[in-house]
């Protein structure tokens, strides 16, 4: 096993980290109609309403296998705290095209948002948080399912995806990976040995009731990104008793601790702009993929990320920024 302990400072130049200011320009001037899915299903009718995935090809002639290995299908949930976000929303549309034109599959879920109407929102509020974290969890494995049950007219290996997501959806992703470790309640409907093949998290955590967390079974492959500074997924931890919520500079303990397959990039001094930054940090998460998830290697990176040339501050940045109130 390979390990490295790297501390960047702007070793990450303008081809694989660009300001969050570009970032937020090119998304949103002439970015809109990057791409349009290629299918459009319900996976799932709840009482509130119907949720709905969205498919995107690899663009044709695209490279879509790694020393004859196809590359996974990436699926993606959007962030907005619980409270807002669409499965759709242009901002991911230039990722998407990105993954795309590099040979990926791309599926975008909707999941209900259980914060929506919340005004006050913390750890305090747990019964709260939970739910909110918990109905998306359970949208997450219900798209799942479906595409498990239709795998063959949706062009889709089960075996081979990457769940990954921003800000909510990160929580998300990662805290679904935790149930499936475990075989809570919330992983039920899924086979038995139905397994993602990895997992990226941009500014996400977990939540746990139970203290420190345990893995019944070891996690697949994860890809964790999070700002020190961030206010809105904390960075380290938010514990009262048995109650913990666990960002990625906790996590990553926890992880090195178990011996776990990750990689981590602290990125020093930033806030919850990492939670957008799929497109600048995209070859990142191409080595991560090849690396860790298709040759299954463990290759463990920890990295921490200062570069004084990457504009900071872009975007929701605290509680009070999000929900109105702290």
């Amino acid at each position: 096993m390979k390990r490295y302990f790297l501390l960047i400072a702007g070793l990450l130049t303008l081809s694989t980290i660009v300001s969050a200011q570009e970032t937020k320009e090119s998304t949103q001037e002439g970015d809109k109609k990057l791409i349009t899915p290629d299918g459009t299903y319900m996976f799932e009718k709840r009482d509130d309403g119907e949720l709905f995935l969205d498919i995107y090809k690899p663009a044709e002639g695209s490279q879509t296998t790694i020393a004859g290995k196809e590359k996974p299908t990436i699926m993606f949930m959007f962030g907005g705290g619980f409270i807002k976000g669409t499965r759709d929303d242009s901002s991911y549309h230039k990722w998407f095209r990105m993954l795309t034109d590099n040979g990926f599959q791309v599926i975008s879920i909707d999941y209900r948002l259980g914060l929506k109407g919340s005004n006050k929102v913390g750890v305090a509020q747990v019964n709260v948080l939970d739910k909110a974290i918990h109905w998306a969890v359970e949208d997450l494995f219900s798209a799942t399912k479906f595409i498990i049950e239709n795998a063959g007219k949706l062009g889709v290996d089960p075996a081979n995806i990457v769940i990954a997501g921003s800000s909510a959806g990160a929580i998300s992703v990662m805290q679904a990976e935790y149930e499936l470790c475990n075989r809570t309640k919330w992983a039920a409907g899924l086979p038995e040995d139905f397994r993602y093949a990895g997992v990226m998290s941009f500014s996400g955590a977990i939540l746990s009731r139970e203290g420190e967390l345990d893995y019944a079974r070891m996690p697949v492959p994860t890809l964790i990104l999070h700002g020190t500074a961030d206010e809105l997924v904390n960075y380290k931890q938010i514990k009262f008793f048995n109650l913990g919520f666990f960002g990625g500079g906790k996590l990553v303990k926890r992880f090195e601790k178990l011996g776990f397959n990750y990689n981590m990039y602290h990125f020093v001094g930033y806030g919850h702009e990492i939670a957008g930054s799929m497109e600048t940090t995209f070859d990142l998460q191409m080595r991560f993929i090849e690396t860790n998830v298709m040759q299954g290697k463990r290759r463990i990176i920890e990295a921490w990320v200062d570069d004084p040339d990457v504009y900071k501050g872009f975007g929701v940045q605290s509680r009070k920024d999000l929900y109105g109130k702290k």
